[in-house]
């Protein structure tokens, strides 16, 4: 009994295990089914979803780039009017420098009335030279003359008496005759005497150093107790009326488009002020070394303005119409000046200008724009030419 129990158990126990080898088969099969069919359908979104990023990396490409390209200040300069401009240096000097010397023989002086830095005027004692002989000729000479004048007296004394005795028939008349001449040479004598006397006393005059004219004082080179003659050279230089004058170098083009008259705005070395003057002259000859002229302009007295100083000066040279540009729209290579323009497809383009006139504002273009151009106002030296950028106007 117990014999057929076991042999009833170990069936069973055979039959269970069959089945379950075969459900496990089975779903072995599904899930392969299900993992490849999981497989496909994630191909299938994955392509799917990689051309629709492919798609939209396109789009968003193009507007990458278009969110890329620099922003740019651009500027339409028009056209005006504008004033013409030279800048010029050069050294400041008298107008009409007037070198004063020794007129006479000269001598030893004795004073010396005025220094630098003074003013004068016209016929001025600048300086005296020592006199005392010429004094003491001028005294023998004026002596002379009051000799001269008793002989005169003399004679003709004499020739009234003699007329009246010729009437008496005393006297001949060849006798009247060289009495009247004996008066008339002493009469001569006389002037001769007087003109003596003048001449020493002009001597004398020419003795004392006088200012030709007004003006001021620039040099002295005299002092009491030097000897001095013609050949002395300058004792003094006066400036005369004080006027002074910049001695402007220009190129020879700049000379020729500037006329006499015109202002120029003179500023001496070391100081702000300003002084407005004329030119006056024009330089008839160009320097052959350096193809400079020179534009003297005329200038009233100031104190800042000192011969020989250094000054700089902005002469008026005509206007002209043109477009201006502020220096950082203009930019030069080896092929010259250029700018560069916004185009319709907001795109930099190269154009080649000629620069003209420079000014506080601004540099005048002469050609190559018509004022109506945006042109690029700053930065243009990294830009090439083609590349597109995003125009913004200046100031907003």
């Amino acid at each position: 009994m117990n014999y057929e129990t076991t042999v009833r158990a170990e069936s069973d126990g055979a039959f269970d295990s069959s089945q379950v080898d075969g459900e496990t088969s089975s779903n072995t099969k599904r899930n392969v089914l299900i993992a490849l069919a999981i497989i496909l359908a994630l191909i299938i979104g994955g392509g799917l979803y990689f051309y629709s990023q492919g798609q939209g990396a396109t789009t968003a490409s193009a507007d990458d780039r278009a969110d890329q390209a620099p922003v740019v200040s651009v500027i339409s300069p028009g056209s005006g009017t504008i004033a013409g401009e030279i800048s010029a240096t050069g050294s400041l000097a008298a107008r009409r420098e007037m070198p004063v010397g020794v007129a006479g023989e000269g001598g030893r002086v004795v004073s010396v009335t005025v220094d630098a830095g003074d003013w004068v005027r016209a016929g001025q004692v600048l300086a005296v030279i020592d006199r005392s002989v010429q004094n003491q000729q001028v005294s023998s000479a004026s002596a002379q003359v009051d000799v001269a004048k008793s002989d005169a007296q003399l004679a003709q004394a004499n020739l009234d008496r003699a007329l009246q005795l010729v009437e008496r028939g005393f006297i001949s008349k060849a006798d009247v005759d060289r009495l009247t001449a004996t008066r008339n040479a002493a009469v001569a004598r006389v002037r001769v005497a007087e003109a003596q006397v003048r001449e020493l006393r002009a001597r004398n005059a020419r003795l004392s150093v006088v200012a030709p004219a007004s003006g001021l004082v620039l040099e002295r080179n005299v002092e009491p107790g030097q000897i001095v003659s013609a050949g002395s050279g300058a004792l003094f230089t006066v400036a005369r009326g004080g006027e002074m004058e910049l001695l402007a170098q220009l190129s020879e083009d700049d000379l020729a488009k500037i006329a006499t008259g015109v202002e120029a705005t003179v500023v001496p070395a070391g100081t702000d002020k300003r002084f407005t003057g004329q030119v006056w002259q024009k330089a008839p000859v160009i320097n052959q070394q350096n193809r400079q002229g020179t534009a003297r302009i005329a200038l009233p007295y100031a104190p800042e303005l000192r011969p020989g100083g250094f000054a700089t000066a902005t002469i008026q040279s005509g206007t002209i119409v043109a477009p201006m540009l502020p220096e950082s729209a203009v930019l030069s290579d080896d092929k010259g000046s250029f700018v560069y323009v916004v185009d319709k497809e907001n795109k930099a383009q190269r154009r080649a200008v000629e620069t003209g006139l420079v000014t506080e504002n601004g540099i005048a273009i002469v050609s190559g724009l018509n004022g109506t151009e945006p042109v690029v106002l700053r930065a243009g030296g990294f830009l090439t030419a083609g590349e597109s950028v995003v125009p913004r106007k200046q100031g907003e």
